[in-house]
This record gives C-alpha cells, structure tokens and sequence, in this order.
C-alpha cells in the first residue's frame, strides 16, 4: 500500500499512541511461565505482540480475551507443552529472542523461523551464550540465522558480558537463568531497557542488580515458581516519538500525548531532542507496575543539531531514525555515530535514512555507524521507500508534513507492525 502525506497547518489535539510493545511482550511471555492467572490490561494488539500471544498459546498456553483484558493462565516455569508444529515469529526479533532463552529451559525440542526479513536477522548473539549454558541450538550459518532447532534440558549458570547492550540477549539470559544451576550474571558497559528485570521482580523473584566501574550488572538464579501478575501496559515512547517530533517541526503545533512510558532506558530521544531546543513537558507524573509514566505536552520549537554517540544509543536506539530525520531541520549539522546496531534492524535503517534523504534530493551523509546530516533543510517532496520497515515508513510520514509537495510511501501498510492506527491518528490531529 502506497500513502501520501501532504503539508498541514498545524498539529493540535490529545491522543493516547498504542501500548508499549516491549512490556506487551514481556507481559505474556512471563505470565505464560507463572503460577496462577496473570491479567495484561491495555496489550498492545499489533503485528509482533500478536505474534508473541500466538507463540505461547502453541506451546499450551491458556490465553483468553475479555472486556479487553488479556488473562494468561500461566503453565508454570516447566509446563509448557512440546509444540506440534514449527513455531513462525513473523516478523518479530523480541518475540524470537526472548522466546529462545525460555525454550532453552524447556526439556522437549522445539523449532522456530519467521518471516522473510526476520530470517535475515543475526541470532548467534543470543545462540551463542545459550550454547554456553548448555542448550543444543542448530540453524542455518551456524546457528545465526532462522530457522533455528532448540533442545532444552538442564542449564548451567553463566557470567556474559553484554556488549552491545542490548535488551533481547539481557531478556533471554535471564529468562534462561531461572533454569540454571547456579547464578547467571549479565553485565552490560551502558544499562539497556529493564523492563524483563523489573517484571522478574514484581514476580517474586530476589534479582540481584549492581552498578560497577565495569557497569552495569544483573544476576538471577534458578526459582521454583513465578507469581502471577496484574499489569496495566503504558503508551510506548517509541511510537510516541513519531507525533513529539511532528509537533515539534510542525509550526504551531500543541499536542498532549497520555499515558506515555518515560523509563530512564526509554526516553534518550525526549532528552535528546530537549537537548535540542524542543518543547517537551512531562505532566502528571506517577508511577505504574514499577514504570514511570506521564503524559506529555509538546509544542512547536526550533531546533539547533546536535551529536549522538555509542553511549547514547541504547536509550533511543529505535528512535535513532526519527532523530535523522528531524535533524533536517535543525540548525547546524548533526553527527550520529556507535549506532551500528541500526544496520541489523528490520531493516538497513542507516542506509533506509540515508537513501531516502537523498531520493528527497536532501544533504546526508552515510557513516558505517551513523550519519551526518545538514540542518536548515527545505523539503521539497518526493517517493521514499518504506524498505517494509514499520519505523522507517512512521519517520517519513513525519517530514511529509513540511514537505512542499507531499512525500509518497511505499509500503506504508508496515506500520501494522507496531501502530495500526498510526496514520487515522495522524489525520486527528491535522489540523
């Protein structure tokens, strides 16, 4: 599906964005393995998270709907069932890696692939530390790409360390840490999102969580059981992002985003575009399940460039796209560099940006880990190509507001992944 997106006036109203994936996730995974009945309210019903519900009920999951709560009747930590058939994670690496790190506890065999785009993606970050643990894992190029064939049973407790920072690995060693033997720990140099860790605990489990000269470090050993949970999900940042940064850009604009997860981990683009000059307010601050929420207050401002580097990345490392985008509008030129994780998203997001700037007959220039974007820029309009790319096709959509003559999206109808109304909302609040 193509969509046009042409010039607005203005941005002006209050919207509620869709719930945060990553505790979506998080929620069915965990509450599938508990004791008892969990209840998720606000689950966030789009591509991937639907994909994670589909998964658990495979593995013999009780997983009913209603008055739009999702009850889970957890099966307990060794009660899954032996699935029938292949496991399809579709499009969704949270779902894939997450779901390896429990299947490796599980004592039965169990194999997973997904889509086109999913099976392209690299999993030996996640396999290899398994392996370590003592799970049998085999797949195509050695076990990094889907489809992969798990053999769970008897896991030995690990020290990783966590590179790259990154979430997934963090959630699925953790997650296959209350099977091992004796502690497993995973330090990272810069804390990535802890929603896995923060759940774990609400569930009764005793997590140890350190900071260090070597960072920052997590333990969790082998637990009899999890409890069960009650969880209201928050607005996910990374889909508000897209509307923070059209009202910011947008001349004139006022918009009230509600309910918006603000987790230390999660908000490094609402700093950084702060940083910049925008005019982000956090109102009616309160706390949820262990999560800060607000709503937020967004109005128009001009922007001046600014840097990202490595450190910074894990914060808004979804983000990071959006954050090139707007950056065509700041004054000066923006420099983004240590986001080589970029390059393994859903898509090549480095060189989505990058080829689709200059399609736009835009400045931009490609690093291996970044880009360096001219600021000041007109944006005259044009055809960009969504590369089937949920956030990629969202952040373009964002510009087409400025653009002279409109921007024209392919493939547009990906942003199902993780916002189905994204674009019904947009039109909202045009204005």
């Amino acid at each position: 599906m193509e969509k046009f997106i042409s010039t607005v006036n203005r941005l002006e109203g209050v919207i509620r964005v869709p719930s945060d994936k990553s505790i979506s996730h998080r929620a069915i995974i965990l509450s599938s393995l508990a004791s008892g009945k969990s209840e998720v309210r606000n689950f966030l019903k789009a591509g991937d998270t639907l994909t994670t519900l589909n998964s658990y009920r495979k593995l013999g999951v009780r997983i009913e709907e209603e008055s739009r709560v999702i009850h889970v009747y957890g099966n307990g930590l060794f009660g899954l069932k032996e699935p029938e058939d292949i496991l399809d994670m579709g499009n969704s690496g949270t779902t894939t890696r997450l779901t390896i790190g429990v299947l490796s506890g599980q004592s039965f065999f169990s194999a997973v692939t997904g889509d086109d785009s999913l099976r392209r993606r690299p999993m030996r970050r996640v396999v290899d530390p398994l392996r370590m643990m003592g799970a049998q894992i085999d797949g195509r190029n050695k076990g990094n790409n889907l489809p992969l064939s798990i053999r769970g049973g008897k896991l030995k407790g690990i020290e990783f360390h966590n590179e790259r920072s990154s979430a997934q690995v963090k959630s699925a060693l953790l997650l296959a840490g209350l099977y091992g033997d004796r502690i497993t720990t995973v330090v990272e140099p810069v804390i990535s999102r802890d929603h896995t860790e923060k759940m774990l605990i609400g569930m009764g489990v005793n997590l140890q969580v350190e900071q260090r000269e070597d960072g920052y470090r997590v333990s969790v050993s082998n637990v009899e059981k999890l409890e069960s949970m009650s969880i209201s999900v928050p607005a996910d940042p990374s889909s508000a992002a897209f509307f923070v940064a059209a009202a910011t850009i947008v001349k004139g604009s006022e918009v009230i985003l509600k309910d918006v997860l603000v987790n230390p981990t999660r908000d490094g683009f609402f700093k950084k575009l702060k940083e910049m000059g925008a005019d982000i307010e956090y109102i009616n601050i309160r706390n949820e399940a262990g999560e800060v929420v607000a709503d937020l207050v967004v109005r128009s401002a001009d922007l001046k460039a600014t840097k990202v580097v490595k450190e910074e990345v894990p914060s808004m490392v979804d983000e990071i796209p959006l954050l090139a985008i707007v950056a065509t509008q700041a004054e000066g030129e923006t420099v983004i560099t240590g986001a080589d994780e970029l390059r393994v998203k859903e898509s090549d997001r480095i060189k989505a940006v990058v080829n689709n700037l200059r399609a736009l007959k835009m400045e931009v220039e490609e690093l291996e880990d970044g880009m360096i974007i001219k600021g000041g820029q007109k944006v005259k309009g044009g055809t960009v190509d969504s590369y089937k790319d949920h956030r990629i096709a969202m952040g373009f959509a964002v510009l087409g507001l400025i653009a002279d003559e409109g921007i024209k999206i392919k493939d547009a109808d990906c942003v199902y992944i993780s916002y189905p109304e994204f674009f019904k909302h947009l039109q909202e609040l045009s204005k």
